[in-house]
């Protein structure tokens, strides 16, 4: 089972570990990606992302690549779009294997992937005023 999405409604982490249960399954490793309120020394107050019209599909993409490992037994993805308070969950992962060496492993290179690749792109503003856009290409 493979679910992915990329929404501007709030993320629930643990509404994706229950979308990976798996009787087989030993292990789910999660994720969140939370907005944090400094980046780089500096104080953040307000953080927007940004998607491309294909971020839907790059995400699917990417989860089918993971999830092609004989190990995955389920996996959920999502990333939110819009504007996000701190504290908010920006992107949820989890990941349901027989092992949990191989939950933790495929968890990390699900998310490292998604971050690498998801034509997704985050507006920071900071606490002096000064804004600026990450990960643009």
């Amino acid at each position: 089972m493979i679910r992915t999405q990329v929404t501007t409604e709030p993320l629930d982490v643990q509404a994706h570990e229950r979308a990976v249960a798996d009787r087989a399954a030993g292990a789910v490793v999660s994720f969140a990606g939370v907005v944090r309120d400094h980046d780089g020394g500096r104080g953040v107050v307000e953080l927007e992302y940004e998607g491309h019209p294909s971020a839907g599909d790059v995400l699917a993409e990417v989860a089918a690549e993971i999830a092609a490992d004989p190990a995955v037994r389920a996996l959920a993805v999502s990333h939110r779009v819009g504007r996000l308070e701190i504290g908010d969950v920006a992107l949820a992962a989890a990941v349901a294997t027989a092992h949990r060496a191989e939950a933790f492993v495929l968890c990390a290179r699900l998310v490292d992937e998604v971050k690498a690749r998801l034509p997704i792109w985050k507006r920071q503003v900071f606490t002096d005023g000064e804004e600026e856009w990450v990960n643009c290409p």
